[in-house]
């Protein structure tokens, strides 16, 4: 089963949904308001197929696969109580599911306070070989002059 490429004229109609973002090839970007208003019809039991083909689409262009990621996009919706904004460029990774205890945050904390010093120190390393190496250089060119003047 391969991949459901969008031709040129399917990319065209799509382009022209005013849910739509963006489309290429292999992919297409909702609007913001395309995933809060799929995200409540479902909830409320409508039929993704339905809702689609109510917002404007063909889901036999969208593909099978498109419209179960679309679904899995609003279960995780619900899941995280998270907003309808697209992650996909500010997302630093998997997002935490769980509450911290007080005992998890203060030994994530105290883990992230010996992480600084270690780093601090590295710092501190590298700057005094920088200093050092430029007084290397500042003894070697004094001793050049002394030499020359004699």
């Amino acid at each position: 089963m391969g991949t459901n490429h969008f031709t040129e004229e399917q990319q065209a109609i799509l382009r022209l949904n005013p849910y739509v973002i963006k489309v290429s090839k292999t992919s297409i970007t909702y609007t913001e308001e395309f995933r809060e208003r799929f995200y409540h019809e479902y909830k409320d039991g409508n039929l993704p197929s339905a809702i689609l083909r109510g917002m404007g689409f063909e889901p036999r262009v969208l593909g099978k696969k498109r419209i179960d990621h679309l679904v899995g996009n609003v279960r995780k919706y619900e899941a995280h109580n998270e907003d309808f904004r697209d992650r996909r460029k500010d997302s630093s990774g998997r997002p935490r599911t769980k509450e911290l205890t007080p005992e998890e945050k203060i030994s994530r904390l105290e883990h992230q306070v010996q992480y600084l010093k270690q780093e601090n120190e590295f710092l501190k390393k590298i700057n005094y070989l920088e200093k050092k190496a430029e007084w290397e250089v500042e003894r070697r060119q004094q001793k050049n002059i002394k030499s020359s003047n004699k």
